[in-house]
């Protein structure tokens, strides 16, 4: 059964019984990490307003062969003509609309709620994960990195540790990418990890497009995304590496509100919380309210609540209540979802951010994009 019959009720119950959260977000990024623009390909020369016209054409035509996504070749191939016109848009304001963008949300928002029997029936944690992979591999110091190429497209990347599984992910946005070949796949991404926090009641992520297709060069190494059997030196040292501190740690472990760890992807298994479709502050609710032990079983070290023996804890999840720093912060978010929320839209928005050069966005400022729902109600 599809998960869209319980998807509009159970949101409105959820902001029925917590206040509604009303982001204050950010007029400007203080951050500017980005990464530079990949370069042309050899011979490409200048083009002038009409051959961004017949570029951006012969690009949309090549975007509807299949063959160019599941090749290597092809995906080169591919990503050279969109690169080009990608940044030729930007620089000649030949953008897509804003609500053209809304109706790829849209699109996206109906792949969420036809998953049928997977996982617990939404595909928006598998998306969300997508997002934040395709985005964490930034470093600040290199520049190299973060959501700007979509480099989890080529091998050796697509082939980590960290991104096991999220082949399914990257399957399920390509018709949606078929259907709308001018948005780029790093700016498809990062939307869907959008529209999964959304969706599943969570937040508004503050959000632009601007991200350009890059090559295999571009792919980053191994190592780079949080090993969850780790500790908090760890924890430190990857997200430090991208820019953030320990609150917005904290705050982004948050996302393992949502969705379960597979034994045949991480080797780690269950869920974090008992509704792992939507979007809450049960995540660090559930660190300090149940006692937690260490599982006995065949897997990797990683924890179950004594009482029930259905829900996890990763070792990286529970050292957010053994570190002193991280501690206060989880804490303020168990006792506050608003708060949570508030941190979590802001650190969230930054992520999808990180590695993109400034000029690139096609909007100064994010936008806020509406929900399927938001959207039904001004119709009505």
């Amino acid at each position: 059964m599809s998960f869209s019959a319980f998807r509009y009720p159970l949101r409105n119950a959820l902001r029925r019984s917590a206040q509604p959260f009303k982001a204050q977000y950010r007029s400007a990024f203080s951050r500017k990490f980005s990464t530079p623009p990949p370069p042309p390909p050899a011979g490409e020369a200048k083009s002038s307003s009409t051959g961004l016209y017949l570029g951006l054409g012969a690009a949309a035509a090549g975007g509807l062969a299949y063959y160019y996504y599941y090749t290597v070749s092809g995906k080169e191939a591919g990503t050279a003509l969109a690169s080009g016109f990608q940044a030729a848009k930007v620089k000649a304001n030949f953008v897509p609309t804003k609500e053209d963008y809304i109706k790829v949300y849209n699109k996206i928002a109906e792949v969420i709620d036809d998953a049928g029997e997977y996982d617990d029936g939404s595909y928006g944690p598998v998306l969300l994960r997508l997002a934040w992979h395709s985005s964490g591999t930034y470093d600040k110091d290199s520049k190299t990195g973060g959501s700007n190429y979509a480099t989890m497209r080529f091998e050796p990347e697509s082939q980590h540790g960290a991104n096991a599984g999220l082949n399914v992910a990257r399957d399920l946005l390509e018709p949606v990418k078929q259907q709308f070949p001018w948005i780029s796949y790093g700016d498809l991404w990062t939307l869907a990890g959008v529209a999964a926090v959304q969706e599943m009641a969570g937040p508004k992520i503050p959000w632009r497009p601007g991200r350009i297709d890059g090559f295999s060069a571009q792919a980053t190494p191994d190592g780079r995304l949080p090993d969850a059997s780790q500790g908090a030196d760890h924890l430190r040292n990857i997200f430090y590496r991208m820019g953030f501190n320990d609150q917005e740690i904290v705050a982004l472990s948050g996302a393992h509100a949502l969705g379960r760890c597979h034994r045949d992807r991480s080797g780690f298994d269950g869920p974090w919380t008992f509704a792992p479709t939507t979007v809450t502050n049960d995540y660090f609710r559930l660190l300090f309210d149940e006692k937690w032990v260490w599982r006995r079983w065949d897997g990797p070290k990683q924890l179950e609540d004594k009482k029930t023996k259905t829900l996890m804890m990763l070792p990286t999840d529970y050292v957010l209540v053994q570190d002193k720093s991280f501690k206060k912060f989880a804490k303020a978010y168990a006792d506050s979802q608003d708060l949570w929320f508030k941190d979590f839209s802001a650190a969230v928005s930054t992520l999808f951010e990180l590695g993109v050069p400034t000029e690139q966005f096609v909007s100064p400022e994010p936008w806020i994009l509406p929900t399927v729902e938001e959207q039904q109600e001004k119709k009505n």
